[in-house]
C-alpha cells in the first residue's frame, strides 16, 4: 500500500513507523507541514523532538510542501494533527480520493454562544463531505506504538472501504485493529475520556485513595456513555476499547498528558503554569468545555466535567472540585 501520514508530531511518527515496518512492505510517506523539521528528520533519520532514539526504517519517505502532490495513487491518508487543525487539513484534501482517517480525539472548539462544537465527523461533513472518511482511535501512547509493544485499535467509520484500507494498513502482530460502523461512539470516548483524565489526575494528586480513583473512573464513563448515547452512539461501544479501555489507560497511564494536567492542578500549579510545562497538546483542556456546553444543549448531566471545567477556568480549587462532587444528593446508579 502507499500511505501518507500528514503530520509529523509524535502520533503521526508513530503510526508512520508502524506502518513502514509492516510486513506487507508499505511505501509510507511522512508529511510535515514545517519545510525545515521536514529536513531535520530527513538527516537524522528519527524525530528527535516526540520520539527521541527510534530511529525511521528506509521504508519511511520524509515530504513536505505540497501535500496535493502526494496524492495520486495513495491508498490511505491520515491525518495527524490537533483537533483545532483537522478543519484545515480536511480542506486542504480536498479532491483526494483515498480513504482519510484522523487520529486527533475531541470536539472543535465553539463558534458561537448557541452552538455546541463538533466532533471530527462533523467538521468533515461540513467541510469535505465527499471525503470516504474515518477515525483511527482507541487506548494508545505514541511511545508505544512507536516501540511495536502490543496495542489495540480501532477503525471507525460508516464506509466499509476506510474500515478495510486501516486494517490492511496497520492490523500487524504488534498492532490489533478492530473495525466498527459506530465512528459517533468511537469519537465521544476519544474525546470526553481526556476532560475525564484531568479529574483523575486530579483525584491521584490529592492523594484521595484508590477507592475515589474508582468511583471517578466509573461514574465518568457513564456520562461519556450519557452523551455519546443522545449524539446517537451505541451504548455497547462505550464498553470497547475506544471508551472504557482509552479511559482507563488515560486516567491511570504515566504517559498520560491530560493526567499529567490534573496532578500539576493538584499541587497547585496554575493551568498556565501547568500547560507550559507539558511541552505537548493537552487535548481536554481544550475540549472540557466545548464537552460541557454540547452536553448542556443536549440536556445530559455530567457533573465531573462541569467541577473541570470550573477548576480549568479558576472558579473552583482542586478541594472545592471535590468537595461539589462529593455532596451532590443521593440518587440511583442506572439513572445518573
Amino acid at each position: 500500500m502507499k500511505i501518507i501520514v500528514s503530520g509529523a508530531g509524535a502520533w503521526g511518527c508513530a503510526l508512520a513507523l508502524s506502518a513502514a515496518r509492516h510486513p506487507a512492505g508499505h511505501a509510507v510517506t511522512l508529511w510535515a507541514r514545517d519545510a525545515s523539521q521536514a529536513e531535520r528528520m530527513r538527516a537524522e533519520r528519527q524525530n528527535a523532538r516526540y520520539l527521541p532514539g527510534l530511529p525511521f526504517p528506509p521504508a519511511l519517505t520524509l515530504a513536505s510542501g505540497d501535500l496535493a502532490a502526494l496524492w495520486p495513487g495513495a491508498d490511505l491518508v491520515i491525518v495527524a494533527t490537533p483537533m483545532a487543525a483537522l478543519r484545515g487539513m480536511l480542506l486542504a484534501l480536498h479532491g483526494c480520493t483515498a480513504p482519510v482517517a484522523w487520529l486527533c480525539k475531541g470536539f472543535e472548539a465553539a463558534t458561537g454562544a448557541e452552538s455546541g462544537g463538533l466532533l471530527a465527523h462533523e467538521v468533515q461533513a461540513l467541510v469535505a463531505p465527499r471525503l470516504l472518511a474515518g477515525a483511527f482511535s482507541g487506548p494508545s501512547f505514541a511511545q508505544e506504538v512507536a516501540l511495536g509493544q502490543p496495542t489495540a485499535l480501532v477503525a471507525a467509520s460508516p464506509h466499509d472501504r476506510v474500515r478495510a484500507a486501516l486494517v490492511s494498513a496497520l492490523h500487524s502482530p504488534s498492532l490489533r485493529v478492530y473495525a466498527n460502523e459506530d465512528i459517533v461512539g468511537v469519537e465521544v470516548g476519544g474525546a470526553v475520556k481526556n476532560v475525564l483524565a484531568i479529574a483523575t489526575g486530579l483525584c491521584d494528586g490529592l492523594a484521595l485513595g484508590l477507592n475515589a480513583r474508582a468511583a471517578l473512573i466509573t461514574r465518568g464513563l457513564a456520562e461519556m456513555t450519557r452523551l455519546g448515547v443522545a449524539l446517537g452512539a451505541r451504548p455497547e461501544t462505550f464498553m470497547g476499547l475506544s471508551g472504557l479501555g482509552d479511559l482507563v489507560l488515560t486516567a491511570t497511564g504515566d504517559l498520560s498528558r491530560n493526567r499529567r494536567v490534573g496532578l500539576l492542578l493538584a499541587q497547585g500549579r496554575s493551568l498556565a503554569q501547568t500547560l507550559e510545562s507539558l511541552g505537548h497538546v493537552a487535548e481536554g483542556v481544550y475540549s472540557a468545555r466545548t464537552v460541557a456546553r454540547r452536553a448542556a444543549l443536549l440536556g445530559v448531566e455530567m457533573p465531573i466535567t462541569r467541577a473541570v471545567v470550573a477548576l480549568l477556568d479558576g472558579r473552583l480549587s482542586p478541594a472545592d472540585a471535590v468537595a461539589l462532587l462529593m455532596g451532590r444528593g443521593p440518587a440511583s446508579e442506572l439513572m445518573h
